[in-house]
């Protein structure tokens, strides 16, 4: 979760208490408990109780948008309203679905990315272990077989440095499909990376893997069969380190 300073921001010397439990209890506590609710849900639930009280204000113009960042895409979104509709109001919905049309007016004829593999689905699971927006489309079943699956990160996207740990085996490959990115392990240069690319990432190695800042990228992420294999997600790759790479 981002932390929250609107409470700050607006009302810090006016009613510091409430900027607090706002800031660091309502968005800080409350939304990051996603083991017990994702945060899909969680948006879904918001919108809703906002929507049935009647309030179409910037508040639900910011909890759109939230919902559309963790994953609520443009068809499921019309469709919560249309359900709604029939519950909170007909008034209501329509001033909804007004400003909803302006916050997913950028995935009218969305550009489809993911190569032949195809983009696949915002990856709101794990999007506190990236900068910037993924999505994810899972191709193999990993009860079954190795795990694949297709990862696509915006432009400027990378994930968290992390590391993959393994008694024994284990590490991951990547198979870069579409677009552009990099990929660099602690103490080492960053590698470029374009479709054809393999990369071989041993277990016990930290490392980081995303697009550049001009062009989206996808790989295919094969997780290494090995004994008692577990990831370590660490701290985010910061703007100075990403934008220092040079092509």
């Amino acid at each position: 979760m981002i932390k929250q300073t609107a409470g700050r921001d607006a009302l810090m010397d006016f009613a510091p208490k409430f900027a607090q439990l706002n800031d660091d209890v309502l968005f800080g506590e409350v939304w990051s408990r996603e083991d017990k609710l994702s945060l899909k849900l969680r948006s879904i639930v918001t919108i809703t109780a906002l929507i049935s009280k009647g309030f179409t204000d910037s508040s639900l113009r910011y909890h759109l948008s939230t919902a559309r960042q963790n994953g609520v895409t443009k068809t499921e979104m019309a469709e919560i309203l249309t359900q709604l509709a029939f519950y909170a109001g007909w008034p209501n919905a329509w001033a909804a679905f007004r400003l909803a049309k302006e916050v997913y007016t950028d995935d009218t004829g969305m550009e489809e990315h993911g190569g032949f593999f195809g983009q696949g689905e915002p990856n709101s699971a794990y999007a506190r272990y990236f900068s910037g927006r993924s999505y994810l489309k899972p191709l193999t079943d990993p009860a079954k077989t190795v795990f694949v699956a297709n990862v696509t990160f915006e432009p400027g996207c990378r994930n968290n440095w992390h590391i993959h740990h393994a008694n024994a085996g284990g590490g991951q490959l990547l198979l870069c499909v579409d677009g552009e990115g990099w990929y660099q392990e602690e103490g080492k240069a960053a590698r470029s990376l374009k479709p054809g690319d393999v990369v071989t990432i041993p277990a016990g190695v930290k490392h980081w893997h995303g697009a550049k800042a001009n062009s989206w990228f996808s790989h295919l992420a094969v997780e290494c069969p090995g004994e008692n294999t577990a990831n370590e997600w660490l701290e985010p790759v910061t703007d100075e380190i990403y934008n220092s790479l040079e092509e």
